[in-house]
């Protein structure tokens, strides 16, 4: 009998471009894109996160 398979047979890739984008206009969206770029380019994946969050939420601002 064969040994059952611990792990996925296929990798699994996950998304990135679900990103919010910021809305056109809003100088609130541009910043918290500006700053998440940064974040990236800096290697600060926590921060990148939080600025995907606060773009998410944004909108019920406008």
């Amino acid at each position: 009998m064969s040994q059952p398979k611990t792990y996925p047979s296929e990798l699994v890739e996950l998304r990135l471009d679900l990103e919010p984008l910021p809305v056109e206009g809003c100088a609130g969206c541009v910043e918290l894109a500006n700053v998440r770029s940064r974040a990236r380019a800096g290697g600060d994946w926590t921060t990148v996160s939080d600025c995907n969050v606060f773009l998410r939420r944004h909108p019920e601002g406008h």
